[in-house]
């Protein structure tokens, strides 16, 4: 199921919009997306991730409407939904990322009254940078912000997280949630999703992420996403921890032949790479490019092989992108089956390593792909108009 398409006002427009839509002066909430560094297919099972919040954002426009109704508004999509929240439903429609998060907070014994949205969103939908996380983070701000409710940055991931999973039916781990409600300026997050706690990882000045659209758009929903986590949830059960992540790297050769061949290869992968993200943060903290680099290569590999989430446009992008000058290392991002991949570059020849990867792999995509620099941002807040 699409977020929401890719849009862009500013938030004086933006409020200007709602008032000519709504006649009333909205409060304005906005959340990122966020890119993951290292650390894939890891929050679920309790590993390690090392996401940054990027200058990507959705926004939520909203005020109080005296209904027991939200008219919600995405701009992108230039249509309305109307929800009632004494019935909230899933529809299989962008809706169900505010209907959700809305339920979810009921649920809660938050009072979220009738409301008016106007949404607006920045965040590349398809990609891997979660622009559903990005809505439903900015929802909660809007919608607890409206009951006269404020929350911690972790509670309001939870909350955002348990609408995906219970009311989309996406079942996500945390890392994307937390992301956009925790993120640091100019930082990176070591996150570890079993515990929920996270420590900033301070970005080198030198560095510089690049993330390109293969132009594949994957579809989590329908299954292969889910297959992936039963295998790792079916590893667990038989070598008898309760997240999978527990199993140490030591532990690991006398633990794969325990296992089936998928179980055993998704947890090679889970175990593999939660040791990569503490080797990247090591790297960070030394500046150390040329290492973050090497261990992002060896994540693609293994996002490839053991959990079998890549697809052939995304690793032949992530091979012209590692050919290119001035960048150290790429691997596909997200949860797989297409969107985007990430490299870090040298910060000062980033422009030319963008042009060149857009028009290598442009030659063989037939278009020009969205190519993007990013930057780390801080997490989800209102804005003061």
């Amino acid at each position: 199921m699409t977020a929401l398409p890719h849009h862009d006002l500013t938030p004086p427009a933006q409020a200007a919009a709602f008032r000519a839509r709504f006649g009333a002066a909205p409060r304005l909430f906005q959340a990122p997306g966020r890119i993951n560094i290292i650390g894939e297919h890891t929050d679920y099972c309790g590993g390690l991730a090392m996401p940054a919040a990027i200058d990507r954002w959705c926004r939520v426009a909203a005020a109080a409407n005296g209904t027991r109704r939200l008219t919600v508004v995405a701009e992108g999509f230039g249509e309305a939904a109307e929800l009632d929240l004494d019935a909230l439903t899933p529809r299989g429609a962008w809706s169900d990322y505010v209907a959700g998060v809305a339920k979810v907070l009921m649920d809660a014994g938050v009072a979220v009254p009738g409301a008016d949205l106007l949404i607006e969103s920045t965040v590349p939908i398809g990609t891997g940078v979660s622009s559903s996380a990005a809505i439903e983070v900015a929802t909660a701000h809007a919608l607890l912000a409206l009951a006269g409710r404020s929350a911690d940055g972790l509670s309001i991931a939870r909350w955002s997280q348990k609408a995906e999973n219970d009311f989309v039916g996406m079942p996500c781990g945390i890392m994307d949630q937390y992301a956009s409600a925790n993120g640091v300026d100019g930082a990176a997050l070591v996150l570890d999703c079993a515990r929920l706690t996270s420590t900033p990882a301070p970005l080198p000045d030198g560095a510089s992420f690049l993330l390109v659209d293969s132009g594949v758009r994957h579809t989590h929903v329908d299954g292969a996403y889910r297959e992936r986590r039963a295998d790792c949830e079916a590893a667990a059960k038989i070598l008898g921890v309760g997240l999978l992540a527990e199993v140490s790297e030591d532990d690991l050769a006398a633990a794969l032949p325990r296992l089936p061949d998928g179980p055993a290869k998704r947890c090679r992968h889970v175990v593999t790479e939660t040791a990569r993200v503490r080797r990247a943060a090591a790297a960070l903290a030394r500046g150390d490019l040329v290492g973050l680099g090497a261990l992002m290569n060896q994540s693609h590999a293994s996002l490839r092989d053991d959990m079998e989430v890549s697809v052939p446009e995304v690793d032949q992008l992530a091979q012209i992108a590692r050919e290119t000058p001035s960048v150290f290392g790429a691997r596909m991002m997200g949860g797989g089956f297409g969107g985007c991949i990430i490299a870090v570059a040298d910060r000062e020849r980033v422009a030319d390593a963008q042009a060149a990867i857009g028009e290598r792999y442009g030659a063989m995509l037939g278009k020009a792909p969205a190519v993007f620099v990013c930057r780390a941002v801080a997490g989800a807040g209102e804005i003061l108009l």
